[in-house]
């Protein structure tokens, strides 16, 4: 008697075990949008953020003034992010925070790619996406690199939905992405699926190993160290600043650059129905008083 109910408790345990097992593993597939990740489990990006809302974000894109007229699409950037959904853009956490994240990174985006002025129609915040280059570059932004050498007659000027600068930029990106962006910079502005890939690229991989990412330090998978907690670098949307921009932007105080991009963010959470409130004070959405996590090399990212 007692040998089977030990057998029982033995036959119990396993499934017990099992059971934990599978759901610890869980993995589910939502087609080509996002698939074979436990970040699929969740709402995808177009479950949540839908064709008008990127419209209302983007609504003078196509304007006659615009630059870039009939290039940016919502399939494009959808099209894009299932590259990267798998691994939790725009779907770790919950609802709030998947859109929060998403409000955050097209904040970059539409900071970076705006021609919007003071009295703009609309308001200066609905000119993102105006442009997919730079128009006047003052250099090829050639830098000789032994990994990343500049290839015959490529110019290495800004592009894309979070501009690329540099041969070592467009190589590494490339790499990460399988296209070959160091021979063919010019991708980044015939092809608007490359250029927000390479954005949402920059926005989930580290600079640099033992660093997060800018999503990371936005979800909250990243812990601050002694040393990060002494440079007044905290979780939140001023830290992914810090990480694509640097000092360019961070530890001057109040400065335009960075407050221009709070406001882009901000905006776009109102437009989304997240409403402002969701996006913390301002020690979290600033990077003012942060010292760089890449003094100089983050700022060459940009």
């Amino acid at each position: 008697m007692g040998a089977k109910w030990v057998l029982m408790i033995m036959v119990v345990s396993s499934l017990i075990s099992a059971n934990v097992d599978a759901k610890k593993d869980k993995v589910c597939d939502k087609g080509w949008e996002c698939k074979g990740s436990i970040y699929c489990c969740n709402q995808t990006i177009s479950d949540l953020f839908q064709t008008y809302q990127f419209e209302n974000l983007f609504a003078k894109r196509n304007s006659p003034v615009a630059h870039a007229v009939g290039f940016w699409d919502y399939r494009s950037f959808i099209l894009a992010s299932s590259d990267f959904q798998h691994l939790g853009f725009g779907t770790t956490g919950g609802k709030l925070m998947q859109m929060r994240e998403v409000a955050a990174f097209l904040g970059h985006v539409g900071s970076k790619t705006s021609c919007g002025y003071g009295v703009a129609t609309g308001g200066p915040l609905a000119w993102g996406l105006c442009y997919n280059r730079e128009m006047s570059p003052s250099q090829s932004y050639c830098n000789p690199d032994y990994l990343y050498p500049c290839a015959p007659g490529a110019e290495y000027y800004g592009r894309g939905a979070i501009p690329v600068y540099w041969n070592f930029n467009y190589g590494a990106i490339g790499d990460g992405l399988k296209v070959d962006l160091l021979n063919h910079p010019e991708y980044l502005e015939q092809n608007a699926t490359i250029a927000f890939q390479a954005a949402i690229w920059r926005w989930m991989t580290p600079i640099k190993k033992k660093q997060p990412s800018a999503h990371d330090v936005f979800v909250g998978n990243w812990k601050p160290t002694k040393n990060d907690t002494l440079a007044k670098r905290v979780p939140g949307f001023g830290a992914t600043m810090n990480l694509l921009y640097g000092e360019m932007v961070c530890g001057q105080g109040e400065i335009d650059p960075m407050n221009n991009i709070i406001s882009h963010y901000l905006y776009y959470l109102d437009l989304m129905g997240v409403g402002r409130e969701q996006a913390g004070p301002h020690e979290v959405l600033g990077c003012g008083e942060q010292e760089a996590f890449n003094p100089n090399t983050a700022a060459a990212t940009s």
